[in-house]
Parts: structure tokens; C-alpha cells; sequence
């Protein structure tokens, strides 16, 4: 049993892939920066006495991705279970007036998961099982004046993620899209976010590790941003113009 974490200097990566440690599984950390996965690894294999180790990935480098799948699927031939989590939030004002910042948040939160998500998507689905989870967002589920760049990008995932999911039911092979609310990370400092929406890292990879164990297909986290985006979607387009949302 083994787990693929891509973005692993993702607090939320970290958190999730400590429960699959403690349950015996070996831990592939994959970031862009070479020492961070290294970091990671090591730490995780002291700690919870589990075979660990470091992986090079840019989310951003889609010719590499290819030769990544195939090089961790040469060192981990019954690789079972990965969890993505690239992401970049990105400054909305800043997005707006430079699209080489809209084109970082949209090909960071979208296009690069999907470059890579493919490629792995093929090999489960020729095996006929696997488990694959992706982080999207509730920020997906409706465009909002103050971040639509970056939830325009989670949407679109969202949807992709469905899709698959479709495709690659017909295998065994089941993909859960993860949607978080408002996280404690370094994504959100500083940010003036209300206090009692705000989960821990640890809370919500405790939600995706059992989420992932018992093939949900969707996970709000924490659950209670389910009834939130029911009634923020429920709202009528010519009021929801008129928030300050």
C-alpha cells in the first residue's frame, strides 16, 4: 500500500499523509523543490517507521510529467493511492490587470493537475483500481467578485474531476474531489477570515483520509460548508450582484 502526495509542502498534503502513514503505507512526497519532499520523507520515516522518500515535480512543467509517472511507477509498481494538491491563490486585483498572474492561478489550480492527473488516471484505469483524490475548493461552486480568477480555476477542476470520476467508475477506480473551506495555512495568513469558518490543516486531512478510504466521490471540509454553498448557490443572480461577496 502506498500513497503519491503531489504538492508536498501542502500542509493539508502533510496532515493527510500521516494518517496513511500510521496505517503502514509508503509515502511518496513529490514537490518542486527537491529539498522540502527530501524534509518531508525523512521526517515521516523516522517518525512513523514507514519506507519514504522524495520525488521532483513542476506542477507547471508539463513535458516532465510523463517521465515522473513513469519514473515513480518504476519505483512503486502497485502505487494505489494519490492525493494532488497543487495550488495557487494569487492576488485577484493583480490578475486582473496582468494575466501572467491569472495564467499562473489558472494553469497552477488547473491545467497542471490535469497534465498530471491524466497520466495516472490511464495507469489505474488499466489496472482496474486506484485511488485518486484532488483538492479543488468550495470557492469553485460559485464566481465571486473578490476571487473569481482562482475560483473560476477550481471550478473548472471541479468539473473535470466529475468527469473522470464518470470515466474511470467503470474501472474500479474511484476519484474524490475535495472541496475545503477557509484552512489555516500559509495560503491564508493574514487574511481577515471569521474565526469559527477557520479549520485546521489536521481536521481537514483527517476528513480526506477517511473520505479516500471509503470512496466518497465528493467531501466538503469541514462538512458544514455543504449547507453553505447550498445557500450561497441558492441565491438569485440579481441579488448575488448586489453582495459584497
Amino acid at each position: 500500500m502506498s500513497l503519491l502526495v503531489l504538492g508536498a509542502n501542502s500542509l493539508i498534503a502533510q496532515a493527510t499523509a500521516s494518517h496513511f502513514a500510521e496505517a503502514g503505507h509508503e509515502i511518496i512526497f513529490a514537490g518542486r523543490k527537491q529539498d522540502e519532499p527530501e524534509k518531508y520523507a525523512n521526517d515521516f520515516s523516522i517518525r512513523y517507521k514507514v519506507n519514504c522518500r522524495a520525488e521532483y515535480i513542476d506542477a507547471l512543467d508539463y513535458p516532465t510529467h510523463r517521465k515522473f509517472v513513469e519514473d515513480v511507477l518504476s519505483k512503486t509498481p502497485q502505487l494505489d493511492n494519490v492525493l494532488i494538491v497543487f495550488g495557487y491563490l494569487g492576488t485577484q486585483e493583480k490578475a486582473q490587470a496582468d494575466f501572467d498572474e491569472a495564467h499562473r492561478i489558472i494553469d497552477t489550480n488547473f491545467t497542471g493537475v490535469v497534465s498530471v492527473c491524466e497520466l495516472l488516471a490511464a495507469e489505474f484505469e488499466s489496472r482496474k483500481k486506484g485511488n485518486i483524490a484532488v483538492i479543488s475548493s468550495v470557492a469553485g461552486d460559485r464566481g465571486r467578485q473578490s476571487n473569481y480568477m482562482y475560483g473560476s480555476a477550481k471550478g473548472g477542476l471541479s468539473v473535470y474531476l466529475s468527469g473522470l470520476r464518470n470515466r474511470l467508475s467503470k474501472s474500479g477506480v474511484n476519484v474524490l474531489t475535495v472541496k475545503p473551506g477557509f484552512v489555516n495555512t500559509p495560503m491564508t495568513y493574514g487574511m481577515p477570515l471569521p474565526k469559527p469558518l477557520v479549520a485546521s490543516p489536521e481536521k481537514v486531512g483527517k476528513d480526506i483520509f477517511k473520505a479516500m478510504k471509503s470512496g466518497k466521490s465528493v467531501k466538503y471540509t469541514p462538512f458544514f460548508w455543504w449547507w453553505i454553498m447550498k445557500i450561497i448557490t441558492s441565491i438569485p443572480e440579481f441579488i448575488f450582484k448586489k453582495m459584497k461577496l
